[in-house]
């Protein structure tokens, strides 16, 4: 048996998805269906089902007293959002645009977070009775005076910048100097003077890192949360009726990653509730998620235009790239390249016969997919799916670079 040259990991394909000869099938629809149905290559497929199943799981192994907010920025696209809002208990936005996209889903509680919001976006929260969680003082000012000029009482909440993170997370968040939240020394009086104001103060809001994959660091983040939340709380004199946490939850994108066990998380959680300070009684507790619920559902799916050698190297060059998938590109925040998993569509269930990298179709090195992984023979025409590409891919990449457009998207598996 000929040997393959040299290859590199890629991580973990899924659980949800299947072969029917031959072909990858998503949502029990053939891919090349799919493209076809989307208008062409390339194209992102979400399955609703993967993402009901993921809420499903959350649900399952949280407390019954945790509820979920739902991250629009993790995915945006309308038909998702519109049937994620009846299975989460908020949403969270951070822009006119999305809090738009959470209305017209008709979701009922809404949280507008981010440290740089315009004066139209605050106006915007503030006529639709969103949640506004406050970055600064500065902010805190702004937000007073546009209230009072439109003649509504601001719904606020405190976003805290806490001196701890989130050991182990792919993305800090907190801790130290940062553009996000309030330092939480400056928080009681910041928050008192607000009640000075007679705003309707909702609470904390507290995201200190994400994609975490390590169940121990995130709970060692939730009970520092909480007693960092009950010691505010006691300082200002009054109990927060909320607190929104960031979840944290990663979901394994590399080789070698392992999915997060929800399992300690949530036993954890119930033991804080039952023994949280006797500010927090009655606080409505919330994890913030966007990434975990979404990532899995999403495949990338673009198509083999050449086949070329250099070097004596294979490269599949594709119609697609990072101006869809800068996430897979390893340009989206990652400190070491790694490969995402990544399929010949077409030849779904086909064994390994080459090493080819996967590029782009942009006038750019850094326009990579996947690098010297092993795949089975691709020809041109053969479709090329990128998985976990159901967060932040369409929304987050550079679709006008160079031109070529955004890509196509389309919901199955949606009741």
């Amino acid at each position: 048996m000929m040997s393959l040259p040299p290859s590199k990991p890629m991580g973990p394909i899924p659980p949800y998805f299947e072969a029917r000869s031959g072909m990858l099938h998503i949502g029990g629809h053939s891919a090349d269906d799919l493209v076809q149905r989307a208008g062409g290559s390339p194209a992102f497929v979400y399955d609703f089902g993967v993402l009901r199943h993921k809420i499903a799981a959350v649900r399952a192994a949280l407390p019954r007293l945790v509820g979920i907010s739902y991250a629009v920025k993790a995915n945006p696209f309308a038909p998702l959002v519109q049937q994620i809002a009846p299975l989460v208990d908020a949403m969270d936005v951070a822009s006119a645009a999305e809090l738009a996209g959470a209305l017209g889903a008709g979701m009922g509680e809404i949280s507008y977070a981010g440290p740089g919001k315009r004066d139209a976006d605050v106006q915007a929260a503030l006529s639709a009775g969103a949640i506004i969680n406050l970055e600064s003082e500065g902010e805190a000012q702004r937000v007073l005076a546009l209230a009072q000029h439109l003649g509504r009482r601001p719904r606020l909440a405190v976003r805290i910048n806490p001196d701890f993170g989130v050991k182990g997370s792919g993305l800090q968040m907190a801790g130290g100097p940062q553009p996000f939240g309030v330092d939480a020394a400056r928080v009681p009086a910041l928050v008192k003077s607000l009640l000075t104001e007679g705003v309707e103060w909702q609470g904390f809001h507290l995201f200190a890192g994400a994609q975490c994959l390590h169940a121990a660091a995130l709970i060692d983040m939730y009970a520092a949360a909480f007693a960092l939340c009950g010691e505010l709380a006691d300082a200002i004199g009054v109990p927060p009726q909320t607190i929104t946490l960031g979840a944290g939850f990663g979901v394994p994108y590399a080789a070698g990653e392992q999915a997060l066990d929800l399992a300690p998380i949530g036993w954890a959680l119930g033991q804080m509730l039952g023994a949280r300070p006797q500010m927090l009684r009655d606080s409505i507790i919330r994890l913030e998620m966007g990434r975990y619920l979404v990532a899995e559902c999403g495949v990338y799916l673009t198509r083999v235009i050449d086949r070329k050698f250099s070097h004596g190297r294979l490269f599949l060059v594709v119609d697609g790239g990072l101006h869809h998938q800068l996430a897979a590109a390893g340009l989206f925040g990652s400190v070491v390249r790694r490969n995402f998993p990544i399929a010949i569509a077409s030849r779904f269930d086909g064994v390994a016969a080459e090493t080819a990298t996967v590029v782009g179709c942009l006038c750019t090195p850094l326009d990579r997919l996947a690098d010297q992984v092993r795949l089975p023979h691709a020809d041109r025409g053969d479709l090329v799916a990128v998985f976990l590409a159901g967060a932040y891919g369409a929304t987050a990449s550079p679709s006008a670079f160079l031109g070529h457009g955004p890509a196509a998207e389309l919901l199955v598996g949606a009741s």
